[in-house]
């Protein structure tokens, strides 16, 4: 019964910014790590920022100082704020999460994905 929906995708140029949300919904006992992916036509999916419960993030090489991960625990969102975005930056953005059920049973779980698309 648990779910992840991401919203905030979109179509923007070069240089410009743009926000991701994901919220973590159903029954839940802890949202443990959080975490974005991505996936370019063609590309394996990677791993592009992640953070703790506790906040502490980390990010890839590609996207460090112009991407920023954040989360909201009593929401149960996640954030991706980006930034100078770039044409390589162009791809499907995936949330996922480590959660922890109210029945003490705890994997991974992801959302749909959703497109961004940064154009020269």
């Amino acid at each position: 019964q648990v779910q992840l929906v991401e919203s905030g995708g979109g179509l923007v140029q070069a240089g410009g910014s743009l926000t991701l949300s994901c919220a973590a919904s159903g029954s839940i006992l802890n949202v443990n790590t959080m975490r974005w992916h991505r996936q370019a036509p063609g590309k394996q999916r990677e791993l592009v920022a992640t953070v703790t419960s506790g906040s502490m993030k980390n990010y890839a090489d590609f996207v460090k100082g112009r991407f920023t991960i954040s989360r909201d625990n009593a929401k149960k969102m996640v954030y991706l704020q980006m930034n100078s975005l770039k044409p390589e930056d162009t791809a499907v953005y995936y949330c996922a999460a480590s959660i922890t059920t109210r029945s003490l049973l705890t994997r991974d779980y992801w959302g749909q994905g959703t497109q961004v698309t940064v154009s020269s």
